[in-house]
């Protein structure tokens, strides 16, 4: 559905995307995930032509973005991260006005906009005034916007950021709602947000893409060990003859004195639990356990693991060295569907 490749993204000096390649398939819902400022929103504007890449291409549905512009536009809908909203109208008014930009024809926008209206649930909304709605209502009218004309893809920039978390569970169940005949890409920081409402994920920092799994095999990068942090009334030699037998304890990763105490912290296997072992193990010496905490490696963990500097570094080395610097082309948020006016002068122009 949308193939991108070697995207890169110049400011002066500063690289702001590098190189970045993946593909979107049809049919599912995909977060792209990664700290502040790492390029997620600037890729977001590449890709709906609201950008121009340094160098690289974006095609969706076959339409190269900067080749065919108008028919790659009128394939997506798209909220960006500060919703594009007129406060002086309504929803239903600024919906219209928006149908009629996108080059929608009035009997038909009236049918898409009732549509929109009901499956963002703005009904009892649409009359007021767009600014004396709550910020969670107000991402609604973006949404609803991203609808308009029927785009087979939707794409979302950071939908739920400043919203309760009542709010942010209505938007999610929204984007669930889309996902189920759209395809979804939802930018985000938040991994949890990923985790919540996308089957697959692309982890981007600094400008480059360092993951790209469906949210299933994530679990796959996690570490294959756990982390016991213990501290016992035991001298070091006598605690690793002791605990390194056990099942499940693959090595001794630290270990402390603190006058009688040891510090220590055991790597173990994520798919045993040791503790029970290692309490009656340690009881049998008669060496007291002062204190143990667990720790399990979590997807929060990969997100940090893949976002550390060398891990980006790393990832960067491979990819093919950052090009010049290029021009810069901004479009109207309304040209994800392109203007009539353009296609009535395209087809005189044919037929002259």
């Amino acid at each position: 559905m949308i193939e991108v490749k070697n995207l890169t993204k110049k400011y002066g000096d500063h690289l702001a995307v590098k190189g970045v390649s993946f593909t979107v398939e049809e049919g599912h819902i995909y977060g792209f995930l990664g700290p502040n400022g790492a390029g997620k929103s600037t890729t977001m504007n590449i890709i709906t032509g609201c950008l121009a890449a340094t160098e690289g291409t974006v095609t969706i549905d076959g339409h190269d973005i900067y080749e065919e512009p108008l028919a790659a536009k009128r394939c997506i809908g798209y909220l960006p991260e500060q919703p594009p909203l007129y406060f002086d109208m309504t929803p239903y008014e600024y919906l219209m006005f928006v149908a009629e930009a996108k080059g929608i024809y009035y009997e038909k926008a009236l049918l898409l906009v009732r549509g929109v209206i009901e499956a963002t649930r703005l009904t009892d909304y649409q009359n007021r005034l767009i600014r004396n709605l709550s910020k969670g209502y107000k991402q609604r009218v973006g949404i609803a916007q991203a609808m308009l004309g029927d785009p087979r893809v939707i794409i979302l920039d950071e939908p739920t950021v400043g919203l309760d978390p009542k709010q942010i569970l209505e938007i999610r169940d929204l984007i669930r709602e889309l996902g189920q005949d759209k395809t979804v890409i939802l930018s985000s920081h938040i991994l949890q947000e990923v985790q919540a409402v996308c089957d697959h994920v692309m982890i981007i920092s600094n400008g480059v893409l360092v993951a790209s799994e469906s949210i299933d095999n994530l679990d796959s990068l996690i570490s294959p060990t756990n982390k016991l942090h213990m501290s016992i009334r035991c001298d070091a030699e006598t605690a690793e003859q002791a605990l390194l037998p056990i099942d499940g304890v693959e090595r001794i990763s630290m270990m402390q004195t603190a006058g009688d105490v040891l510090e220590l912290t055991l790597e173990t296997n994520r798919e045993a639990d040791p503790r029970d072992d290692i309490f009656f193990a340690m009881a049998e010496l008669r060496r007291p356990i002062i204190a143990m905490r667990y720790e399990e490696s979590t997807l929060e963990d990969i997100f940090l693991r893949l976002t550390e500097d060398d891990a980006v570094e790393a990832v960067a080395e491979e990819s093919a060295e950052a090009p010049e610097d290029g021009g810069e082309a901004y479009t109207s948020m309304f040209s994800t569907a392109g203007y009539r006016v353009e296609e009535d002068v395209e087809e005189k122009e044919d037929e002259a």
